[in-house]
């Protein structure tokens, strides 16, 4: 994140949260405990985002696919 006036670090940091919000929390009913919220936020970014939700800027690959290609982005 990024200093006040500064934009850019936070941008990207809104952006990965208005996903998570919209493709995970929006989507599942209230979570019973915190433990069971951070379980299914874990399981979220681990299984799902890192391995198989294709990212445009990672020219259509997953972030782990990326990241095995010893890539930098552009």
């Amino acid at each position: 994140m990024s200093r006040k006036g500064n934009c850019w670090d936070n941008a990207v940091a809104e952006s990965f949260f208005g996903m998570l919000k919209s493709e995970m929390i929006y989507r599942t009913p209230i979570f019973k405990t915190k433990e069971e919220a951070e379980f299914a936020i874990f399981e979220y970014i681990e299984m799902f985002y890192n391995r198989r939700r294709l990212h445009s800027a990672l020219n259509y690959r997953t972030p782990v696919q990326f990241a095995l290609k010893g890539e930098k982005v552009a």
